[in-house]
């Protein structure tokens, strides 16, 4: 199979139920938000992360898959069976629980802080805009995403502030507060 079909060369793209759309669509930029968080994920990852920070990204990194196959689904034609294209409550207890046993780790946050520290710790400040952004899409999409998507994302981008927060304090950066 080739990388190249050329079926996107007239700035069109195709959707999952295989309507064509134009690639700068509302729908389809959303769906470009989640795979540039996907990407800056990807290179939080390589920046030598702890191996279990790295294992949860990953299932992050594969949550964001499926967000982006049911955005790129408009119609939900995604059959059943393809249990790994949900996302669901389930979904976001998983990251909900993450972020309270990391926050144990940490320092109580007293102020703002700046974005920065470590290449990793800065990386996931730029994934946790990113994932705000994407939301902001979400929500403006019409007719609307299914809630649970908005709600995983917004449980996200905590996560990722906090992860962010994780990496750098023990990457022995300090928070620069504002």
């Amino acid at each position: 199979m080739k990388i190249y079909t050329r079926t996107g060369d007239t700035g069109e793209t195709s959707l999952f139920d295989g309507t064509r759309a134009r690639k700068n669509d509302a729908r389809v930029d959303a769906y470009g938000e989640v795979d540039e968080l996907n990407a800056w994920l990807g290179l939080a990852r390589a920046s030598h992360l702890d191996p279990a920070l790295d294992e949860e990204i990953v299932t992050i990194q594969r949550d964001l898959f499926a967000l982006g196959a049911q955005l790129a689904d408009p119609g939900g034609k995604l059959a059943p069976r393809v249990t790994k294209a949900v996302i669901g409550d389930d979904h976001i207890v998983r990251l909900e629980e993450l972020i309270d046993r990391l926050e144990e780790q940490l320092p109580p946050l007293r102020r703002f802080i700046l974005a920065g520290g470590t290449p990793a710790g800065a990386a996931l400040h730029v994934a946790r805009t990113v994932c705000r952004r994407a939301e902001r899409r979400m929500v403006a999409l019409d007719p609307p995403v299914n809630p649970v998507l908005v709600r995983y994302t917004n449980r996200l981008s905590d996560l990722l502030f906090v992860l962010a927060r994780v990496v750098n304090y023990r990457g022995g950066a300090p928070e620069t507060e504002w």
